[in-house]
């Protein structure tokens, strides 16, 4: 189990294995969702908006009809010779221009629910008078006309007429029955007093394809309004993201504003928080050591022990606070140069040394030699070591084994490597181990517990330098971690360059 730093110094402090989730905002857009995928718009919530949708369409189309009605009226009287059709002609274009004008005047007005109603039978009371001007046309007679022609350019024109209809006006239902109910019972009187074979046929086609375009027009209409109320449901669910992210970040941002307000108070508390702890340090290290004369009572002396332990600590914890505070606030400014991670390592590993010989822990050492220099802050890369080694000794049990290992990375970059057989860390805890103020059950049951900030300031330490921490830990098997530095911070040593020709000096020449 291995898990990589993020780059980014102000997330290293964030528990990762948590989920921070706004319960009611979650709830609220499940249940915009759920309404959006099962929901059906009730009957009459989209009247004004199909009313508009009709409206624009009368008006896109208000071309295509009277262009139509000039080419029918001019092939009639070609094929006919009868001039009759001029006065259909006429009759029809204006009750298409009262339609159109209706149109107009509907789109000027704000729909309300009763003017929406008024305005819808207005409309089809226009279609309708349309209709009785096709009516008109399908009664008409031509005594000079062949009957096969004169029905078959009668039901053709007829027939365009119902597609065209249907076609541009399925947002106003019933328009196609409206429009073409007075041509079928013009058409069935007219069939019925002729009893002509021509006649009746025209009828059947001509009522059967009304019946079908009505079908397909209403189908039109009811799949257009799903798509509107889709429409309005997608509508609505991103209104209610919008709020929901609109106060996520609201949120988000005050928790910044927090925590750098935080942050800044404890990277700014530093003097006035170790000036008095320095005082009680070193009075009490005074009184401890007798200086100014012997204590005659032994429990003073216990006491002052305890008192200077007890600073000590707190100023410990003090420090690695304000390590984090400032690294988190971005006041923590590195001091690099070309330094040897060999020589610290081993400065490291002498200091913790002692206290690894009282737990009978055996520390080995395997560094590749001759290993560069590194660009990078001395002090910031030893409180790394020191706190991997720290932690490493005080997880270790008695009798156990610490490999230290410093060399290359695959990258070319550099490594520390501290690996011990202590009692490991469960998976499931290594996102709470890498947290600030987190803490493993083996650490809480220890004897020896820690604030829980040693590995965030590791962590975030490492990241200023762009390089990268790996933890690595089994149950009852040990843990490793390793700290990289990447290849761009290596120097490498340039040799010297021998038996090189001198360059010489060219001679300006002018012009």
């Amino acid at each position: 189990m291995s898990n990589g730093v993020s780059t980014s110094t102000d997330k290293n402090i964030v528990d990762k294995s948590r989920s921070h989730r706004n319960k009611p905002v979650a709830k609220a857009v499940r249940v915009t969702r759920e309404r959006l995928q099962s929901s059906h718009a009730p009957s009459g919530a989209f009247d004004r908006d199909v009313l508009n949708l009709y409206i624009n369409a009368v008006l896109q189309g208000a071309s295509i009809i009277p262009l139509f009605v000039i080419i029918i009226a001019i092939l009639g009287i070609y094929f006919t010779g009868d001039t009759q059709i001029v006065l259909w002609a006429i009759l029809t274009l204006t009750a298409h221009a009262a339609n159109v004008f209706l149109a107009r005047r509907a789109r000027k007005r704000e729909m309300t629910a009763i003017r929406t109603r008024k305005w819808r039978r207005l409309l089809l009371l226009g279609q309708f008078l349309i209709g009785c001007c096709w009516a008109y046309f399908a009664i008409q007679d031509c005594a000079a006309c062949e009957p096969a022609n004169l029905v078959l350019y009668k039901g053709a024109t007829l027939l365009i007429a119902l597609s065209l209809t249907a076609m541009w006006n399925y947002m106003l239902t019933l328009c196609v029955l409206v429009t073409f109910s007075p041509v079928v019972f013009a058409l069935v009187a007219k069939s019925g007093i002729s009893r002509e074979l021509l006649e009746i046929s025209l009828t059947a086609t001509l009522t059967t394809t009304v019946i079908f375009f009505h079908y397909i027009s209403d189908r039109l209409f009811r799949q257009n309004l799903r798509i509107l109320s889709y429409q309005v449901e997608k509508d609505d669910l991103i209104a209610e993201l919008e709020v929901a992210k609109s106060m996520s970040d609201e949120a988000r941002r005050r928790a910044e504003e927090a925590n750098l307000a935080k942050s800044r108070f404890l990277a700014s508390m530093s003097h006035e928080l170790r000036t008095p702890l320095n005082a009680i340090l070193g009075f009490s290290e005074v009184m401890s050591a007798e200086v100014m004369g012997p204590l005659n009572n032994p429990t003073y002396k216990e006491y002052t022990s305890d008192i200077h332990r007890s600073g000590q600590h707190l100023l410990n914890l003090i420090n690695e606070i304000l390590d984090l505070s400032r690294i988190e606030a971005g006041k923590y400014e590195l001091s690099e140069e070309a330094i040897s991670l060999l020589d610290i390592s081993e400065d490291c590993i002498g200091m913790v040394q002692l206290r690894a010989r009282g737990k009978n822990i055996t520390i080995s050492q395997q560094f590749e030699l001759e290993l560069p220099a590194v660009w990078a802050d001395e002090k910031s890369m030893r409180q790394v070591i020191l706190n991997l080694l720290s932690n490493a000794v005080k997880f270790t049990p008695q009798g156990g084994e610490i490999m230290v290992k410093v060399g290359w990375t695959a990258g070319g970059g550099q490594y520390i490597s501290i690996k011990d057989n202590g009692p490991g860390i469960p998976e499931e805890e290594i996102p709470v181990v890498l947290s600030a103020f987190g803490q493993g059950s083996i650490a809480i049951k220890s004897a020896e517990q820690g604030t829980g900030l040693g590995l965030p300031i590791v962590q975030a330490i490492l990241a200023k330098h762009d390089g990268q921490f790996i933890l690595k830990s089994k149950l009852r098997e040990g843990t490793e971690v390793i700290a990289i530095l990447p290849a761009r911070r290596v120097l490498q040593s340039v040799p010297a360059v021998e038996n090189a020709q001198a360059v010489s000096r060219k001679r300006r020449s002018f012009a």
